[in-house]
């Protein structure tokens, strides 16, 4: 094929000498070429392009076959299936030929069946969508992500659950449109048992408790179309995102998430980050939009939709709850107040509903009465080993000797389990001396009396006087224990028979 600068060097050869034959000498090309060139150019078809030839192929007589296994898996079978069946059917050729064939059939099947997209104008107040996505491990155990979408502006909210149950549904939807202020019209989402139990004549089947709790807030709970995620495109891309952030791959090199904690907190960082930046098709910061979408959605009710937690139990003041005759911890940040109970298989689940919505706080295997479910990270650290005391002052002196500082504290505590008399007269005579050589020399000095147990009438003046301040005590050579090494000066040296020892 001519590219354009040799088209025009032919037809302007052809104009100066007139000949065919002498044009292409001139041109290097040959007088056919020249004259197709010409033609086209009296005809006024220069611009246009020259089909190219089509050649017979081998696979030009299985193309119906083709067809019809294309229209049969509505596009969708693959090339290296059709070559294994047309191979049996006497196909010589190669893959290669077979792949084109296959890709022309599928281009055309498509043609006229192609899905016709109208844009989505949406009102503010009026759409949210929600979906799941499958989060990191944490202790060895499967999370997921709720991701929902308030489509207007672009708001997102992700909360890590520990399962998909219904109970975690409608506490997630809670907490979501607390976050946003208010409830939409409507919310949509996928085909999930928890919200759709069936379908009749293509009809979906709702879940009797989602409806419940659907008029409890005043939205309407509406399905895509199954198997069709485009429906939801808002609440997929949510979920493709949280997952490309939140999920540690090869990827992004995140590492493994240590504690639950860890994961709620990367969550909240992550919809810090989404929602405070600026969207690419708004052009405007989510956060931002939020304000002014929150004048269109509805009120909430001050309380959860809680009758699908369970029942209530009240947290005593060690920070366990009643269950079966069982006692179950929980975090003793919740003693005195008010949690909801219920079973999910082999494990009890406990809610807690506080200013923003339902969360999950505790969950227990199910055990029987005499047999206590107690997580001892529900408490606050205990101190190091069961026999560890810390020294509490109750009266003025107490508190003066133990302001001396930790060397004090350690003397009192290894004093008293050494059985040491008039302890608090020597408590005393610390906070005496302390005013004569500084608190932190006495403070000192009463660490070093505790390590080697000098806890004796006077033992700690004699510890401050044998460490004089501003006196660096070491050990001499002239009072060395060390053996001495005038012994080796003989070593090697020839000695006789009478001088030896």
């Amino acid at each position: 094929m001519k590219d354009d600068i040799e088209v025009t060097e032919i037809l302007a050869a052809f104009d100066l000498t007139g000949s065919l034959r002498a044009a292409s000498e001139l041109a290097g090309c040959s007088p056919n070429t020249v004259k197709l060139w010409v033609d086209r150019r009296d005809r006024g078809v220069l611009g246009e392009l020259v089909a190219p030839v089509r050649r017979d192929r081998l696979v030009d007589p299985f193309l119906g076959k083709i067809e019809e296994w294309v229209d049969q898996s509505r596009g969708k079978v693959r090339a290296d299936v059709c070559f294994d069946k047309l191979v049996a059917l006497g196909f010589e050729g190669s893959d290669r030929t077979l792949r084109r064939a296959v890709a022309e059939a599928k281009a055309a099947w498509r043609m006229g069946r192609r899905r016709v997209y109208r844009p989505w104008v949406v009102e503010p107040g009026m759409w949210a969508q929600w979906d799941w996505g499958h989060g990191p491990l944490v202790g060895g155990r499967q999370t997921y992500l709720f991701c929902a979408w308030l489509a207007w502006c672009r708001h997102r909210v992700v909360i890590p659950t520990w399962d998909k149950t219904l109970p975690t549904v409608i506490g997630c939807l809670d907490a979501s449109m607390r976050v946003w202020g208010g409830a939409p019209t409507y919310w949509l989402t996928d085909n999930e048992r928890t919200v759709t139990t069936g379908h009749v004549a293509g009809i979906a089947v709702r879940n009797r408790t989602i409806v419940e709790a659907s008029l409890y807030y005043g939205v309407t709970i509406a399905t895509c179309v199954v198997a069709d995620p485009e429906s939801k495109g808002g609440s997929e891309a949510t979920v493709r995102i949280a997952k490309a952030d939140l999920v540690p791959t090869d990827t992004n090199l995140l590492d493994d998430y240590g504690s639950w904690a860890e994961l709620v907190e990367a969550c909240s960082v992550f919809m810090d980050k989404v929602n405070g930046r600026e969207h690419r098709v708004t052009r405007r910061v989510p956060a931002g939009m939020l304000a002014e979408e929150q004048l269109r959605l509805h009120r909430l009710p001050e309380a959860a939709f809680t009758a699908v937690f369970g029942q209530t139990r009240s947290v005593s003041w060690t920070g366990t709850i009643s269950f079966g005759g069982v006692p179950y911890s929980v975090p003793h940040t919740l003693a005195d107040e008010t949690v909801w109970v219920r079973v999910d298989g082999d494990e009890i689940v406990v809610t807690h509903v506080g200013a923003m919505g339902p969360v999950e706080v505790a969950r227990h295997e199910l055990s029987t009465p005499g047999n206590p479910r107690i997580d001892p990270a529900h408490y606050p650290p205990r101190p190091e080993g069961p026999l560890d005391r810390t020294p509490r002052p109750v009266n003025t002196a107490e508190a003066e000797f133990l302001a001396l500082g930790q060397g004090a504290r350690m003397w009192l505590v290894e004093a008293a389990a050494a059985g040491t008399s008039r302890v608090r007269v020597k408590m005393t005579e610390a906070v005496t001396l302390s005013a004569l050589h500084g608190v932190e020399r006495v403070d000192w000095a009463l660490g070093h009396a505790a390590a080697y147990t000098r806890f004796g009438d006077g033992d700690l003046a004699s510890v401050l006087a044998a460490n004089p301040p501003g006196i660096s005590r070491r050990a001499s050579d002239n009072h060395s224990l060390q053996t001495g090494t005038g012994v080796w000066t003989a070593f090697g040296a020839t000695t006789t028979s009478g001088d030896r020892p």
